[in-house]
């Protein structure tokens, strides 16, 4: 390789999407949950060798480094790992910018890990069911639902159904959330890059599955934000009936924007197609 090849090679690497990860960590690291901050710069080396590993995923985030760092951003925000089965990044075509741009899909160990931040879980069930496998669940009847697998099978079949429950900390079991294969093909549909090569939908058809569960148990079990702001609200309720009232002029005046409209809540407002 010539020297002029060398330097620009290292020019491109130093300007490039990977050295604007690092250039961002100060805007990443503030949009990091607190228990996510002291490991950002083992987050960001992750994000560059992504980039380094798939020269797809590189050549996408190329073509639109704006809609790159937003989405990192998105997963920094929730705390997700980006490139894993928490949060995919992939390299998806636009037909109005005719090129790929990177997309964030959050993956159901992402939904799994916002429950379990919540606080209110003890444990949370997502799994598929082949078509060899002894499934029964009777809503009304039966708390969990019965799942035995023949691990000695060699092929357990078809994929047929995908479940989902969590069992609170005081014991009790959410909802269960159970899909068959009509369940999955609608949501499937609602994906414009289903049929793409590249899409988790054919990927990891087996982790989709599981994802679009664990997406529609989040519906039934409290999140990380709506859980832990009704949890604030509620110890400020008991805090205020302990101590005796402050007058109004002592009070602190809340800050512009600090009004009760606080927009959508993490992961309240997700997509269906993920």
């Amino acid at each position: 390789m010539s020297t002029q090849t060398v330097s620009t090679a290292v020019a491109v690497q130093e300007t490039g999407p990977g050295a604007l990860v690092d250039q961002c960590r100060g805007d990443i690291e503030l949009v990091m949950p607190s228990h996510m901050q002291k490991r950002v710069g083992a987050w960001i080396r992750t994000t560059q060798g992504l980039l380094r590993r798939d020269p797809k995923l590189l050549q996408a985030a190329q073509n639109d480094v704006g809609q790159f760092m937003s989405v990192l951003l998105d997963a920094a925000r929730l705390g997700l790992e980006p490139g894993t089965e928490q949060y995919y990044l992939v390299p998806r075509w636009n037909k109005n910018k005719r090129c790929t741009e990177v997309t964030g899909v959050r993956g159901y160990q992402g939904e799994i890990e916002l429950m379990y931040r919540a606080g209110a879980v003890s444990s949370v069930i997502v799994e598929v069911v082949y078509d060899q496998d002894r499934f029964e669940y009777r809503p009304g009847r039966d708390d969990r639902p019965l799942h035995e697998i023949d691990w000695d099978a060699e092929d357990r079949g078809a994929l047929r159904l995908a479940y989902a429950y969590a069992v609170m900390k005081d014991g009790a079991t959410s909802k269960v959330v159970v899909l068959n294969k009509g369940h999955i093909a609608k949501a499937r549909a609602k994906s414009d890059a289903a049929d793409k090569s590249w899409s988790p939908w054919n990927t990891d058809t087996e982790a989709m599955w599981l994802k679009t569960a664990a997406h529609r148990l989040t519906k039934w079990v409290p999140t990380s934000a709506e859980y832990i702001r009704e949890q604030l609200r509620a110890h400020a309720d008991v805090a205020a009936e302990q101590q005796p009232a402050t007058p109004m002029a002592q009070l602190p005046q809340p800050l512009a924007g600090d009004a009760d409209d606080e927009g959508p809540i993490d992961a309240e407002f997700v997509d269906e197609e993920a």
